[in-house]
């Protein structure tokens, strides 16, 4: 393919050539003259003049492959799925091959960077030092001094946040940050006036101790982020869960680190490189990283027990380790470490000095954002056990708020600590050099997945604040203990309104975090209204039911506790929703009863109640004597403390209300609190009998008369026996 198009371009160029072979200036001056693309076509489309094209190629020696010539191979678009495999995995191995030579060669050639050192640095280095003495001892002991007084200052922050709360503590923190970095600004600007002002001429400084003094600031301020980290002097402060001896152990540890790699490099090696060659610089530069690689790998060997107990929190001898791939890499975290080192030690053998430097700044980054991420972790766990404590009037004001934060907040620090984890992997990454975060971070397609993470965030972020603000003003309404009693109704339409809301919150924030996603919105509006359409067609009933519902909270007929008769059941009513009404009668039985199904309700309880007492006496009694004794029974029942005060209003006598077939039905009735009828009414029909039966007033029953039949004189004979029923089937008995 690449062979027609060379041979076409040439053949092109020739042709192109051929045609405008004319004057100069007649092709700058004629203003009709064509130009070379024109003739190129005219060529193209004359078959003479294409036939004289090739016969010139062939005399000119190109090959007749300009004639007809066919792509060799198909475009990639139409190469088999096998065959893109094929071509991608043996580019990988190829490539994979070419980097293992190199680095074979690297390796091989290693040894070569030691060759630079000719023997006479360590004198340099000892000039250099006696020259910087007087330097170094102004500076370290200015910086010492400082760090006396700040040690003493931070034992009194550690006191202070024992005692102190979370905001403190944070506040403490950073003052310990601030402080122990100007420490360091002070002996570093200390050191500078001592070099300036006592030292050599008069306002002038030397290279050497211009290098000291920037290697002496970058060095201390890693370790002002090392001590923030471990905090050996302040016990309170100190973000990891590590115990003091630990922490003052890895701390001398890693300043020690530190600082060799900070003045070898900072110092030591652009002394070298000045004084003696660049190839010593390297040799110095290798040397100082096989020195600390090996202290490193001593480091990680001695107390790799000792990190394992404490990541798995095994800090007393019975403890059972936990299971699982977390606590397999607990126990075994030196295997991955001892082979990160040995990876920096191939670094150190195979490249230059810069990149070693270079290396080790990435590994320190690594470091730093693996403890400042697990330090946030770590704190998000103890938040997380801890949970969230509400003071106690907002507790007893919103007694579910509590409850509902501590079921959502250790989720979402859940998710915190899996985003922190995700960012300590790539500032690693990013660090090392494996991805390029930044540049991802300003791409188009970086820039619209951060922004849809933090809108989705926001928009989840803001309903569930909005429906914990909803749900909390209606369990502070629904509170009897604060503020105004609320009435049933206002209970029923409170508890109605929460779980509306609520279903209009999850739609709407659905509908917005797939807007934000990226997703088209509109046809699933389209597709819900649609949707809506064949469900109010095919879901008649449910339908009904809502729109019922709806009309009956409007107009307050019922409500949570009342007694109502719906759909031909009695009972009270336990659940009220959109769609239904949940009664359990006087038997205990649980009915669910559509709207759809209403034509009536009967409500027991609104506004007051009647008992209706239908009293049935003899004949013979006087309706008089016995309205009397009606009124005194009554009178008897108000005198009851516990039956007074759900009695409105005296008693309402109606006089006769109907003749039966062996009693005289009266009629009188209590106007009573609502949902006391029934226990009032039983308690004066049980007054009432005592009543009458202390002044002989009788309450029929049924009687019976047995007819013995005709005598033969045609005489009748009866008797009349009059007993209940009950006697009369404890005699059959």
């Amino acid at each position: 393919m690449i062979r027609f198009l060379a041979h076409t371009l040439a053949a092109i160029f020739l042709t192109v050539t051929a045609a405008t072979a004319q004057e100069p200036g007649q092709a700058a001056t004629d203003p009709n003259a064509r130009s070379s693309v024109d003739l190129l076509i005219d060529v193209i489309e004359d078959d003479a003049a294409r036939t004289e094209l090739v016969e010139r190629l062939r005399a000119a020696g190109l090959p007749e492959e300009v004639e007809s010539v066919a792509p060799t191979e198909p475009p990639p678009e139409d190469l088999s799925f096998g065959r893109r495999v094929a071509l991608i995995t043996q580019a990988a191995a190829e490539d994979f091959a070419d980097w293992t030579a190199g680095l074979a060669r690297q390796i091989a050639r290693a040894p070569a960077v030691l060759d630079g050192l000719s023997g006479g640095e360590a004198a340099v280095l000892m000039d250099a030092l006696a020259e910087l003495a007087l330097v170094i001892a102004g500076t370290v002991a200015a910086f010492l001094v400082l760090r006396g007084f700040g040690k003493t200052l931070y034992a009194r922050m550690s006191r202070s946040a024992r005692d102190g709360g979370l905001a403190r503590t944070i506040l403490l923190f950073l003052a310990s940050a601030v402080t122990d970095a100007m420490i360091v600004l002070i002996a570093w600007a200390a050191g500078y006036a001592l070099a300036i002002l006592a030292l050599g001429e008069f306002g002038q400084i030397g290279i050497r101790q211009t290098l000291y003094l920037n290697a002496f600031l970058l060095v201390e301020m890693a370790k002002v982020a090392v001590r923030l980290v471990l905090s050996p002097s302040a016990t309170a402060l100190r973000p990891l869960p590590i115990p003091d001896r630990a922490a003052a152990y890895l701390s001398t540890r890693i300043n020690l680190i530190v600082g060799i790699v900070g003045y070898g490099q900072l110092l030591v090696v652009p002394i070298l490189n000045s004084n003696v060659s660049f190839a010593a610089g390297r040799a110095a530069s290798a040397l100082i990283a096989m020195a600390v690689l090996i202290l490193a790998i001593g480091l990680v060997l001695r107390n790799r027990r000792a990190v394992s107990d404490w990541l798995l929190g095994a800090q007393s001898e019975g403890a059972a380790p936990p299971k699982g791939a977390l606590a397999y890499l607990a126990r075994h975290w030196h295997w991955p470490a001892l082979a990160y080192l040995l990876a920096m030690f191939v670094v150190v053998l195979v490249r230059p000095g810069n990149a070693v430097f270079q290396t080790f700044l990435a590994s320190g980054q690594v470091l730093v954002v693996g403890l400042l991420g697990f330090s946030v972790a770590t704190f998000l766990s103890r938040m997380m056990a801890r949970g969230v404590a509400l003071p106690p009037g907002m507790s007893a004001r919103v007694p579910l708020l509590q409850g509902r934060l501590n079921a959502f907040v250790p989720k979402v620090l859940f998710v915190l600590r899996g985003v922190i984890f995700a960012a300590v992997v790539l500032l690693a990454f990013n660090a090392i050099g494996l991805v390029d975060l930044r540049g991802w971070m300003v791409s188009q397609f970086g820039l619209r997945l951060t922004g849809m993470i933090l809108s989705v965030s926001l928009v989840l972020l803001v309903a569930f604040g909005l429906w914990l603000a909803l749900t909390s003003w209606v369990d502070y309404r629904l509170n009897p203990e604060f503020g105004k009693v609320a009435t049933a109704r206002e209970q029923t339409l409170l508890t109605l309104l929460r779980n509306a809301a609520t279903i209009a919150l999850v739609v709407v924030t659905l509908m917005f975090v797939l807007a934000e996603i990226g997703l088209d919105i509109a046809p699933l509006l389209a597709s819900a209204g649609v949707l809506g359409l064949a469900i109010g067609f095919g879901a008649q009933k449910m339908v009904q039911d809502i729109i019922t519902g709806i009309f009956i909270q409007f107009e307050n007929a019922m409500n949570v506790g009342d007694v109502v008769t719906v759909g031909g059941v009695t009972g009270t009513v336990e659940r009220l929703t959109i769609r239904s009404v949940s009664l359990r009668d006087v038997q205990g039985v649980y009915h669910i009863i559509p709207f759809s199904s209403v034509d009536m309700v009967s409500n027991y309880v609104r506004d007051y109640g009647y008992f209706v007492c239908d009293m049935g006496v003899a004949y013979r009694e006087n309706v008089d004597e016995v309205k009397q004794a009606m009124l005194d029974a009554f009178a008897e029942l108000r005198g009851d403390p516990d039956q007074a005060n759900g009695i409105l209003d005296d008693l309402e006598w109606f006089g006769v209300n109907s003749f039966g077939d062996s009693a005289v039905m009266l009629r009188a009735r209590i106007k009573c609190v609502p949902g006391r009828q029934w226990g009032i009414g039983r308690a004066y029909n049980g007054v009432l009998k005592k009543v009458f039966d202390a002044r002989n007033i009788e309450i029929p029953f049924p009687h019976q008369t047995i007819y013995f039949g005709e005598s033969k004189e045609g005489k009748t004979q009866s008797v009349k026996l009059d007993m209940d029923l009950k006697s009369e089937a404890a005699q059959r008995a």
